[in-house]
């Protein structure tokens, strides 16, 4: 089983609200999706109070955290030297949640010790070979 790289987080919803309210999420790579990181949300932050995992390029985080990136569903971009924020889109509409930047670079340094930049494509090569060699009759 691959390993997996899990850190808690506090993640601030913005909203009209007066006061944000902030969360603790969990930030998870799991090194069977190399390419891939997730945040897993509490269920009391959605519409039907189940737990929400957004799924997303761990290279998207990277870049987020220094300059405007991504499209479609998943848009991250840095506020200020030490805030990042990240808006989700779903047919349900639009959150945005804002993090302190110093956890998430711990999150990714912890990714790339686990998968370094590069070699994501690399493992899924490996383990697609290994299966072919394995499965033959």
């Amino acid at each position: 089983m691959p390993p997996v790289v899990e850190q808690p987080a506090k993640a601030r919803l913005i909203t009209d609200a007066p006061h944000p309210k902030t969360v603790a999420v969990t930030l998870r790579y799991d090194g069977a999706d190399p390419l891939a990181m997730r945040i897993v949300f509490p269920p009391e932050v959605s519409l039907d109070n189940d737990e929400v995992v957004w799924a997303f390029a761990r290279d998207l985080l990277e870049s987020g955290l220094r300059l405007p990136s991504g499209y479609g569903d998943v848009q991250v971009w840095p506020c200020g030297r030490a805030q990042t924020v990240l808006e989700f889109h779903s047919p349900e509409g639009v959150a945005m949640v804002q993090f302190d930047s110093a956890p998430l670079r711990r999150f990714l340094k912890s990714s790339y010790a686990m998968v370094p930049i590069g070699e994501e494509r690399h493992d899924i090569e490996v383990e697609n070979e290994l299966s072919k060699l394995l499965h033959r009759t």
